[in-house]
């Protein structure tokens, strides 16, 4: 399932194809949805924007498109009439003059007003998004300390997004070995340095995934590495997918397990 940066990116896309322009083609595979498609048909796509991991098309009139990938769902961008060769099942276009968006094998696919959005099972429960600009490390840390959330441990917390919307399984990884915390910690355990670095690396990890295209290892090891003629698999993150291997920083082998249902991977030198 792609994670809050490849949505952002993805939304980008999307925007670049879609926002400013009026849409000559709106079609939905799904029956529930077709009675939409004639409304939506000649006007003008206002913006396209992440929620969490969810993607909304807003139109004029106050209607939205929204779309969840799940584990399978992909956009594709192409010239206004091409369709792509692919096995994938085509859910949804919008299409204007220039270009069509194709949304393929999502499932989760809705069609609502402006009113309906906060009330959305999937958006009204979503946290702070980690990529938004209004989201600092105030607010990671004021959500750390937060009732809701102090009791829980952090492999889990950062899988939540009601805790922090956008997060998922390799930034939690990330986040957790750059701010140098075993994730079996709970909230709560953290002292006032301890939830400072956190929240530091959640900010930074977060945005340099977006700004990177997925790499979240240290800037200039990448460069280095790069010119080294390493590929991307060998530097793109301090630990994630490198269990066995050693830390960048410490040289101990890096450390594989499951927790909160998902794959983690620790240092057991760094992660205190």
């Amino acid at each position: 399932m792609p994670e809050g940066p490849e949505v952002r990116r993805q939304c980008d896309q999307l925007a670049t194809a879609l926002a400013g322009r009026p849409t000559r083609a709106v079609w939905f595979a799904f029956e529930r949805l077709q009675r939409y498609a004639p409304a939506l048909e000649g006007a003008v796509v206002h913006a396209v924007e992440p929620r969490g991991k969810a993607f909304l098309v807003r139109f004029e009139g106050g209607m939205n498109l929204y779309a969840h990938h799940q584990l399978y769902g992909r956009w594709m961008v192409r010239r206004a009439g091409e369709r792509p060769e692919t096995r994938r099942q085509l859910r949804a276009v919008v299409e204007n003059a220039r270009k069509a968006a194709l949304l393929y094998s999502a499932s989760e696919i809705e069609v609502l007003p402006d009113a309906e959005l906060r009330s959305h099972p999937y958006l009204a429960k979503l946290g702070p998004d980690i990529l938004d600009p209004a989201t600092t490390a105030g607010t990671v840390e004021g959500r750390l300390t937060d009732d809701r959330f102090r009791r829980r441990g952090l492999a889990a917390l950062y899988l939540d997004q009601g805790f922090l919307a956008g997060n998922g399984n390799y930034l939690r990884s990330e986040m957790l070995f750059v701010a140098g915390l075993d994730p079996r910690r709970k909230a709560q355990s953290l002292d006032e340095s301890d939830r400072r670095r956190l929240a530091e690396a959640t900010i930074t990890i977060g945005q340099r995934a977006y700004t990177t295209a997925g790499v979240t290892n240290d800037p200039e090891r990448v460069a280095r590495m790069k010119a080294e003629g390493a590929r991307r698999r060998a530097y793109r993150h301090f630990v994630f997918g490198r269990d066995g291997r050693p830390c960048f920083e410490c040289g101990a082998a890096i450390e594989r397990c499951d927790m909160a249902g998902r794959r983690i991977y620790t240092c057991p030198g760094c992660q205190r």
